[in-house]
């Protein structure tokens, strides 16, 4: 699979700068592998191959091109999926990561460094599966949500993300992701996304558009990662409880102590990701909670998270919703007010670097409390003023200018 992205050529040095014309861009190539799952030309790969490309080019085994559509994607579980118009091609027999065990064969199928080798003929690399239900700390760049992780031996390299990690009978256990490494190659530890994970993701995107999710209104306090606790703690410690979610209903407080979930012994807080991230609407959760010394058992049934049925406000190609005690438990927000981006086109984060997840709280001298507030007051400065937007990005404010000309 080839993925062509464009982007801007950024100077090196001042004097590179003096060199480059104004609003100059090339072109990058960026390689990446994926799997047929229907003869009707269904392909399924990872988000970080897919994400900001402006075409993408299937190579099949037989050296055709076909042009993708990308149907949809998910940079929460790092799964796309994409559409080729053909039909009658080969489909991969779809196995059960639940049925794995340490020491089982695993075989890594893929295209390393994409076209180096002088064809498409797909390389194969072969081990085992070393561990099952790894659950990866998050870095600085890492988008996805990596827990319940399949972790095997078998050499992952560049060019291979997105393709199929399979089990000695040929069938596709798992969709390779990433890998561990100091030095840039393989050195055994490499990822999968278990490959029922990616079906369940790959189907809501086709049908749906989008990706069904469970949400149970309880937020998790996280250790910071350099400290020692975040490893050892025991159970997870409640922060907040949504004022209309379930984890009200289920009478959960903050400073509750949870310490069994779905049946897991949770002994830090990605063992909570982990139980939370395959639930949809209407799934139940039995957990442990201890609260003064004493332990009790409830259910917490998830439903719709609220910014899923939220009222989108449209301005050209950016989405809003307004910001609710809800939706700020939900999305893990540090302010309560304001219009938080679900989406935004290109010429939005081009200008003003806006992506999904910010939240807008002030244009000019407006506070912005609700999505509809951003519609009114950039419809009454475009053309008077120039318009200067308070975001906040995670714990952060950033301005940016805008002269109402996208």
């Amino acid at each position: 699979m080839n993925v062509v992205r464009r982007e801007r050529q950024m100077p090196r040095d001042p004097f590179e700068a003096m060199m480059i014309p104004r609003g100059f861009e090339r072109r990058v190539e960026g390689l990446g592998t994926g799997f047929i799952v229907s003869a009707d030309g269904l392909i399924i790969t990872n988000q970080h191959v897919t994400g900001g490309a402006d075409q993408i080019v299937v190579t099949l085994r037989d050296g055709r091109d076909l042009p993708a559509r990308l149907l949809g994607e998910d940079d929460h579980t790092d799964i796309a999926v994409l559409q080729v118009d053909a039909t009658g091609l080969p489909v991969a027999p779809i196995g059960r990561s639940r049925a794995l065990a340490p020491g089982d064969w695993a075989i890594a199928i893929g295209n390393p460094y994409g076209y180096l080798l002088g064809n498409s003929e797909p390389s194969v690399t072969a081990g085992v599966i070393s561990g099952l239900g790894r659950d990866i700390l998050q870095g600085q760049e890492q988008a996805g949500l990596y827990v319940d992780m399949i972790q095997t031996d078998a050499a992952i390299n560049p060019g291979n993300s997105g393709g199929p990690l399979v089990n000695g009978d040929g069938e596709v256990i798992g969709v390779n992701t990433f890998i561990l490494s100091q030095t840039g190659g393989s050195v055994g530890l490499g990822f999968a996304i278990p490959i029922e994970r990616a079906m369940r993701v790959a189907q809501d995107l086709r049908r749906l558009g989008h990706v069904r999710r469970g949400w149970v209104g309880v937020e998790i306090a996280e250790p910071a990662a350099q400290s020692a606790d975040w490893r050892r703690q025991p159970g997870v410690v409640v922060r907040r409880v949504a004022p209309n979610g379930p984890g009200i209903a289920a009478a959960l407080k903050p400073g509750d102590l949870i310490v069994r979930a779905g049946g897991q012994v949770l002994r830090n807080f990605l063992g909570w990701e982990r139980v939370l991230v395959d639930l949809v609407p209407g799934d139940t959760v039995r957990v442990a909670v201890t609260r003064g010394g004493v332990t009790r058992d409830v259910s917490l049934v998830s439903v719709e998270p609220p910014s899923a049925s939220a009222e989108r406000v449209n301005l050209q190609d950016l989405q809003l919703i307004t910001v609710t005690p809800d939706i700020q438990a939900e999305r893990r927000l540090a302010v309560a007010r304001g219009a938080l981006v679900v989406s935004a086109g290109a010429t939005w984060q081009a200008t003003l670097g806006l992506q999904p997840g910010d939240v807008i709280v002030q244009i000019n001298s407006y506070t912005i409390a609700q999505a509809e507030q951003v519609q009114q007051v950039v419809s009454y400065l475009r053309g008077r003023s120039a318009m200067r937007f308070a975001v906040v990005r995670g714990d952060q404010v950033m301005y940016a200018d805008w002269w109402g000309n996208p």
